[in-house]
Order: structure tokens, then C-alpha cells, then sequence
């Protein structure tokens, strides 16, 4: 009499097996810190992909995401789409006026390895200023913050003389609520990945201020490196990078990120990342 054929395992009991035996491997052994969060990454992971599946098993279909009008990401989502809606100025001709928020500085100029954002919507440099106080309630309480950032970048550029010229500037502002400039600047980098902004690890250093290079031996930043005028800059006797490799860089960041030429794109790409699919 013949035996009928031992069933296989369940999917299911292989993979409680399966835990079972990463289990016990895990408990019985101590594991560095490397390997543990090796591991923690992996587990992560496979639960990601669980839950995806369990979610193809439900016959109601789930949302993408949840709008969440109280999450910090939203929040400096819709601050920087308000921060576009904004005329530009001349940053040459900064007025006096109180209140923190963001900004962004655009460049309309004729220095060949900018080409490509040249008077495109893409920022060349965005940022934030905080509030004078914590907590400041109206622009007042808030101290004339924009203006005196924005005053710093312009004194900067203007020194750049032989590379730049301040006259192919502009710049946008918004007097935010204290207390979510972060976030929106935090986007701000997210959506724009500005070529001057120490985020994107290309032409940084435009915000530094006045190292001693004698007594710090600090190198010069890429961004003084490529527009010389700064004099305590000067004093550094080494450069963070080579002309020929931020050249590189901004050739190959630009083939990766591509710029928004006009506001009609980066209000897509606002909608975009809106929708729920």
C-alpha cells in the first residue's frame, strides 16, 4: 500500500520557522553594533514589505498617505508655495522692514557654470532667519531678521567682484509665524537642492563669517574658491576643493536634478507631491 506524499510546508509555517531559527541565532549570540543595525535595517525592511502585501489582501484599497495639516512637513510645504507667490527685489536693494521667516536669491547672470538655473525658478540659495525672541508674536517682536540676513548674503556677493555682480540678483521673502521657518526652509532644500546651500555639499561657504585661517588653518570653502573677494578667506592656504572638481559636481548635480524653469513647473511639482494615488 502506497503512502500518500507528506504535504509541504505552508508558506506561512515556513516563515514563522524561519523566525523562529533568526531568533534563537540572534538571542544566542551577541551581536556587534554594526552587524545589529544591519540587521535592524533588514528586519525593517521585510515588515515594509509585509505590510505592503497585507495591504494588497484587504479588498478596500488604502490611502498613499494622509493629509496631516498639523505635520511640519506640510506645514513648510504650503509656506514655501506662499513664499513663491511673492515678487522678487533686487538684492542690491535691500529695505528695512521687520519680521523672520525665509527667502530664496536667484541669479539672472552670465557666469558660465550657473547656465543652467540662470533666471530659471530655481533658487541659487535659500535659508531662514529666526526670530529675534522665541516665541515673538508679530513682526515687531520678530526684529527686522529678513532684512539683516539678506543684507549679510549682499555684502558677500558684492565682494565677488572679479566672478559676480550683485546687479544679477534677486531675491524673494516671507514673514513667517515663528516657529515654522525651519520647516519650510527644510522643503525649500528638499524641492530646490540650491547649489550654494551646505546641504548639497557643492559650493558651500557662502554663510560662513570671517574665519582665521592663522590660527584655525581652516581651507577655503568651494564657494570662496570659486568667487575670490572674501579677504579673511584668502588667508587659507588650501582650498576644501578644486575648481575642476566643483566644476564636475554642479555638471553632474544638474544632470540629476533638474530646474524649474518657470513657476508653472514648481507649482507641478507642489501638486505632485500632494496627491494621493
Amino acid at each position: 500500500m502506497s503512502r500518500k506524499p507528506t504535504p509541504a510546508p505552508s508558506p506561512i509555517a515556513e516563515l514563522r520557522a524561519n523566525l523562529d531559527q533568526l531568533i534563537e541565532q540572534t538571542t544566542s549570540t551577541t551581536l556587534s553594533a554594526p552587524r545589529r543595525r544591519t540587521l535592524e535595517k533588514e528586519i525593517r525592511g521585510v515588515i515594509e514589505e509585509l505590510g505592503s502585501f497585507l495591504n494588497t489582501l484587504d479588498p478596500i484599497r488604502q490611502p498613499s498617505a494622509v493629509f496631516d495639516p498639523s505635520n511640519p512637513k506640510v506645514v513648510g510645504r504650503f509656506v514655501s508655495l506662499a513664499l513663491v507667490a511673492q515678487q522678487r527685489h533686487p538684492l542690491a536693494e535691500i529695505p528695512r522692514f521687520y519680521g523672520s521667516g525665509i527667502y530664496a536669491i536667484y541669479y539672472n547672470g552670465p557666469f558660465p557654470l550657473y547656465a543652467p538655473i540662470s533666471g530659471s525658478e530655481t533658487p541659487i540659495y535659500v535659508g531662514q532667519a529666526a526670530p529675534a525672541i522665541n516665541n515673538a508674536r508679530t513682526p515687531l517682536e520678530q526684529g527686522p531678521r529678513l532684512c539683516g540676513r539678506l543684507s549679510d548674503h549682499r555684502k558677500n556677493i558684492g565682494t565677488a567682484i572679479t566672478t559676480l555682480d550683485l546687479a544679477d540678483f534677486q531675491f524673494r521673502s516671507l514673514v513667517v509665524q515663528s516657529g515654522w521657518e525651519t520647516a519650510a526652509e527644510d522643503y525649500m532644500i528638499h524641492l530646490f537642492r540650491p547649489i550654494w546651500n551646505s546641504e548639497t555639499s557643492i559650493l558651500y561657504g557662502l554663510g560662513k563669517h570671517g574665519d582665521d585661517a592663522t590660527t584655525r588653518a581652516n581651507k577655503r570653502s568651494p564657494w570662496d574658491t570659486l568667487h575670490p573677494g572674501r579677504k579673511w578667506a584668502e588667508k587659507s592656504k588650501e582650498d576644501a576643493k578644486s575648481p575642476t572638481t566643483i566644476e564636475a559636481e554642479l555638471s553632474r548635480h544638474f544632470e540629476e536634478h533638474p530646474v524649474f524653469p518657470d513657476l508653472e513647473h514648481v507649482l507641478t511639482s507642489f501638486l505632485d507631491e500632494l496627491r494621493q494615488v
